[in-house]
């Protein structure tokens, strides 16, 4: 099991749960950051630090955004496990998902 980014981080990227992450797990595309399920150690420590509530258990994320758990594991098939997201920093791609969607408007 891991945590799963979802929906509401698209087009946001708030990163306040990246300076929460305790293994650095939580890399950043272009429109939205995912976390490593290989890397995840499940401590739940980004869920209540997001904004938005995009964080969610991979059990417990929203029937509408299921899509979300392959999206975030399919952006690393290859990329491998680089072993910490500081030293690898954005990465230029999504997951065709996310870059299917329109953009998104976030309130200030």
């Amino acid at each position: 099991m891991t945590y799963v980014i979802a929906q509401p981080c698209v087009d946001l990227k708030d990163r306040a749960c990246v300076e929460e992450c305790p293994v650095d797990c939580i890399y950043e595309g272009k429109r939205m950051l995912y976390i490593h399920p290989d890397e995840c150690v499940d401590c739940g420590a980004c869920e209540p630090v997001c904004p938005v509530e995009a964080i969610f258990y991979e059990d417990d994320t929203p029937e509408e955004w299921k899509d979300y758990y392959t999206a975030n594991v399919d952006f690393f098939s290859d990329l491998g496990s680089p072993g910490g997201a500081a030293k690898v920093g954005v990465i230029d791609k999504d997951h065709p998902l996310i870059e299917a969607l329109p953009p998104q408007e976030h309130e200030e």
